[in-house]
């Protein structure tokens, strides 16, 4: 077998966990989404669910960054753009990380105090916000192996994305400083808040590495 197979064989391995990675990644922060709206509404049961499958799924992501890992080093010179893959699936495993962040802060807000100064809505929409992002990026993974070409667009998307998030924090930031009294629910949504601004952009830096890699085939 010629080399030249060799590497198609290899970026083709490589590619799938890649997107097997953001896929998890994707059902974790649908989870999160539903984590939200369960704890709004109080059903205990169904946000300890959410909570168990993110705790199962981010420790799934870190298998399978730890597999493409050895995968790459396993194909050694045979890729070019090995390093592109390695930066895109760690910055994916950060992303995971923000979204078991997220959740412990969620989890432990006194929800009542968010319903009286109108954050549930909020809430509900910055998280659809970056859910959306990461689908868009496991629209990425998926272009990569079909029409590279496509990913440029789908960037714009979560650039765009990620514009809407950053404003819409700093808003939601301000009116939780003015309009929430407790000091721990202040500091645990603040922290909520600045963990989905930083997921986004983690979102647009992956997009960024998604495109390096289009552009690389």
């Amino acid at each position: 077998m010629y080399s030249g197979e060799l590497e198609v064989q290899a970026k083709r391995k490589a590619l799938a966990v890649l997107h097997d990675e953001i896929n998890r990644i994707l059902n974790s922060a649908r989870d999160l989404s539903i984590l939200t709206v369960s704890l709004i509404k109080g059903d205990d049961k169904e946000a300890q669910a959410c909570l168990e499958r993110m705790r199962n799924a981010e420790e799934e992501v870190e298998n399978l960054r730890r597999k493409i890992t050895r995968e790459v080093a396993e194909i050694g010179s045979l890729m070019i753009y090995r390093e592109d893959i390695l930066r895109t699936a760690y910055i994916m495993d950060d992303i995971a990380g923000y979204i078991s962040g997220i959740a412990f802060r969620l989890a432990n807000i006194k929800i009542s105090s968010l319903k009286k100064a109108g954050f549930d809505d909020e809430l509900e929409q910055l998280i659809g916000m970056v859910v959306d992002s990461i689908f868009k990026l496991n629209e990425m993974a998926r272009a990569l192996s079909i029409n590279p070409a496509s990913t440029i667009e789908l960037a714009q998307e979560v650039q765009r994305l990620e514009r809407e998030i950053d404003k819409k924090y700093r808003s939601v930031i301000v009116k939780a400083l003015n309009e929430v009294s407790a000091i721990k629910d202040v500091l645990l949504l603040k922290d909520a808040v600045e963990g989905i601004e930083g997921m986004a952009d983690k979102c647009q830096e992956a997009s960024d590495s998604f495109t390096i890699l289009a552009l690389s085939m």
